[in-house]
């Protein structure tokens, strides 16, 4: 049975609201104009590199625990779910103290690597900013087979919409621990502010530039058993 997610939402200010929103649609468009021809060409060299939809469209949980449909560009093989089954029990860790992608990770493709890399996967995020269903600045969505493990985090993660960055990502990223990037975007939930979501925007921008703390399943391992996730 599938669990159910519905949480209490958080209210804002009325202000607050309209800003957030607006400057969601107006940077959302902007990026995702921008980055479209971007993406698209990541698409091409994605289906040339291996077989399958260059999109990934996976289920996520959303504001209030609402499901919804986020779209990335796939980085790692179509089967990689069949052929690395175990790297999916993430029920096996007994908790949240474990790293949520391989530093060295088999399933990732040789384009992958670099979308990763560069965070041109998650461009595609835009059009979920536009359409509502993500802001610009918030805690990731989580798909339902993590959220499971989430226990007391739980209400007060999906009480805010999900976000294409948040303090997790500008703060180590690939190498924190899930429950580490739990607590700093629960911090975020808790200092909410405009002020703040320009700040890691701007954070953000220096850290997808130097390509900091991300794992491009390449990189020389230097902690085995970190488990991961295909496509976040």
């Amino acid at each position: 049975m599938q669990a159910n997610y519905e949480s209490p939402i958080r209210e804002f200010s009325l202000s607050h609201r309209v800003i957030k929103r607006t400057i969601d649609i107006v940077l959302g468009l902007f990026f995702l104009l921008l980055s479209t021809p971007i993406f698209l060409l990541a698409a091409i060299a994605i289906r040339l590199d291996s077989k399958g939809n260059p999109f990934f469209v996976q289920k996520r949980l959303g504001l209030g625990g609402k499901p919804f449909r986020i779209v990335k560009l796939r980085g790692m093989y179509i089967d990689a779910r069949q052929q690395y089954p175990e790297l999916y029990d993430y029920a096996r860790h007994n908790g949240l103290d474990f790293h949520f992608h391989y530093e060295r990770d088999p399933r990732i493709t040789r384009v992958g690597t670099f979308t990763r890399r560069t965070s041109i996967d998650e461009l595609p995020n835009f059009l979920n900013v536009v359409l509502g269903s993500m802001t610009l600045v918030g805690p990731r969505p989580e798909i339902p087979d993590v959220m499971e493990l989430y226990g007391d985090y739980t209400a007060k993660y999906l009480c805010v919409k999900p976000g294409v960055t948040c303090l997790s990502k500008i703060t180590g990223r690939d190498y924190l621990t899930k429950e580490e990037s739990i607590k700093l975007d629960l911090g975020y939930v808790d200092r909410s502010s405009i002020r703040l979501d320009m700040e890691i925007l701007w954070k953000t921008f220096i850290g997808v530039v130097l390509s900091r703390g991300v794992f491009d399943g390449q990189s020389s391992p230097e902690e085995e058993g970190t488990a991961g996730e295909s496509d976040i």
